[in-house]
């Protein structure tokens, strides 16, 4: 009996004195209701999210894919029209230059046909001098074939 006393007495120290295993239980089974609760919220959110994800690729992409859509093709258009507009300032601005060019270009043809102009009457003044003193040469020269003839008729 004296044992079953100590036996008793060493299981009621040991429970006094050594917690651990209340402590091992309490601990278990405090980290079971976490996980359980953690376990929980995270399905919600996951349950959320996949509900938000359905809603989103159900009602808002259809609804982003035809106003991105709608605004591409308007962009697209006013894109082709700035395009042509730039175009069209292009070609004017090569058409003003090219008429600046042929506008140089008459400008020196002009200028070209002055000086020809300016060297044809010279030319034309140095024939007239030439054909002066030829006639007069000449002029001269058949005075003084009349003359010798004027005499040769004389006997």
């Amino acid at each position: 009996m004296m044992e079953k006393i100590v036996k008793d007495v060493g299981d009621i120290q040991s429970r006094l004195i050594d917690h651990r295993p209340v402590l091992q239980g309490e601990i278990r089974y405090f980290i079971r209701e976490f996980e359980e609760k953690r376990a929980f919220r995270e399905c919600r959110l996951l349950e959320n999210l996949n509900k938000m994800t359905s809603d989103t690729n159900e009602h808002d992409l259809p609804q982003c894919i035809e106003s991105m859509q709608e605004k591409l093709c308007d962009a697209l258009t006013r894109l082709e029209a700035a395009n042509h507009i730039a175009q069209r300032i292009q070609q004017r601005e090569l058409e003003a230059e090219q008429n600046t060019h042929l506008q140089v270009s008459a400008e020196k043809r002009k200028q070209d046909w002055e000086e020809f102009l300016k060297e044809q009457s010279r030319l034309k003044e140095e024939v007239d001098e030439e054909h002066v003193k030829a006639v007069g040469r000449l002029s001269a020269q058949y005075n003084d074939m009349k003359k010798d003839l004027a005499k040769y008729s004389s006997f």
